[in-house]
């Protein structure tokens, strides 16, 4: 089985975004648009082919008041969209949380304000095969390949964890291959067989799972339930400057999350498409049609230690963090957020 370089990447390109990210921290506080004291104009972003992002949303419900976002371009990457909010590429960036405390104890200076993405029952990462595949099992994906959005990152983590419960051995882990693949392409390089197991995900996974003749083996939603897996997170020069701007955009988007949960879904799917043909980037917006939810547990996206702690015994345990360096509370914050009030309690 075949593959070409341009579509599937190992999983050592991550080690080069840690090494750029926190190589190119020291550039970052020229990156912001001008503004009044505390608020800048215009927040840099990068967004997802075919897809809505909650400050996207925001943005069109109106609730980011006076701030206004500028698209620069698209990511499939949480590792490569934080590693440009580091950089000062963009303004803000969101990933993975195990890929944000790995890039924090690298020495970037970033912090968490807000969760975006998470796992619930209709939000969450299935690791497909099709219906004839042998694979049943842990053991099963040794020497086999598996398609996911990035490396170093939430679907590497999840697989990892899969593979250790399963009783594999390090060295049989090893021989288990992450590869890189778009998620808008996963479910075609998977009937194709071009891979043996691909990670779907959201609207692609419906739309998948639809058109039948594949079988999941598991998600994260068995592995470890219902949380939240990942956060935005801004640069800390750029949140000591312009504390009013993150303000603005963190109570934008957490209410647009709960706009999502309070506004009946077909609502959602004829806003979402209205946002994507408006804006005029050449993209498909069929698979719309099956979003269900951004899996997000705390009430409008509010943090919490369990959320980060997870991952930092994952990281510590795969050698890749020192054993006690990194704590929870140094890593994100609440306070600008207007739901931390009660906790973030749903």
């Amino acid at each position: 089985m075949s593959t070409t370089g341009s579509t599937f990447t190992t999983r050592r390109r991550f080690i080069s975004i840690l090494a750029l990210a926190t190589a190119g921290t020291a550039a970052a506080a020229c990156g912001s648009a001008a503004g009044s004291p505390g608020r800048t104009s215009t927040l840099r972003y990068q967004g997802s082919v075919g897809q809505v992002t909650p400050p996207e949303l925001a943005q069109d419900l109106g609730y980011l008041g006076g701030v206004r976002l500028k698209w620069v371009g698209n990511t499939i990457s949480g590792p490569q969209d934080i590693q440009s909010a580091a950089t000062g590429q963009t303004d803000f960036g969101g990933a993975f949380n195990g890929a944000v405390i790995k890039l924090q104890a690298a020495g970037a200076p970033l912090t968490s304000v807000i969760g975006y993405y998470g796992v619930d029952k209709g939000y969450h990462s299935g690791f497909f095969v099709p219906d004839d595949s042998p694979i049943r099992g842990p053991r099963d994906l040794i020497g086999k390949k598996i398609g996911m959005n990035t490396l170093g990152a939430h679907s590497e983590a999840v697989l990892d964890i899969y593979l250790q419960r399963g009783g594999l051995s390090a060295s049989d882990i090893e021989r288990v291959e992450p590869l890189v693949v778009p998620p808008i392409t996963t479910e075609q390089s998977l009937r194709q067989k071009r891979i043996d197991v691909g990670v779907l995900t959201g609207i692609f996974q419906e739309k998948a799972t639809a058109a039948g003749g594949l079988r999941k083996v598991f998600s994260d939603h068995d592995l470890l339930g219902s949380f939240t897996a990942g956060t935005y997170v801004f640069r800390d020069d750029f949140v000591k400057r312009n504390p009013e701007t993150v303000r603005a955009f963190t109570a934008g988007v957490a209410k647009a999350i709960e706009w999502t949960r309070t506004t009946p879904r077909d609502q959602i799917v004829a806003r979402f498409t209205k946002i994507i043909q408006a804006r005029g980037r050449n993209e498909n917006a069929a698979a719309l049609k099956y979003w269900k939810s951004w899996g997000v547990a705390g009430r409008g996206g509010v943090i919490a230690d369990r959320e980060f702690t997870t991952w930092i015994t994952w990281l510590e345990q795969q050698g890749q963090i020192r054993k006690g360096k990194v704590r929870p509370g140094d890593l994100y914050t609440n306070a600008f957020n207007p739901y931390a009030a009660d906790g973030g309690r749903r």
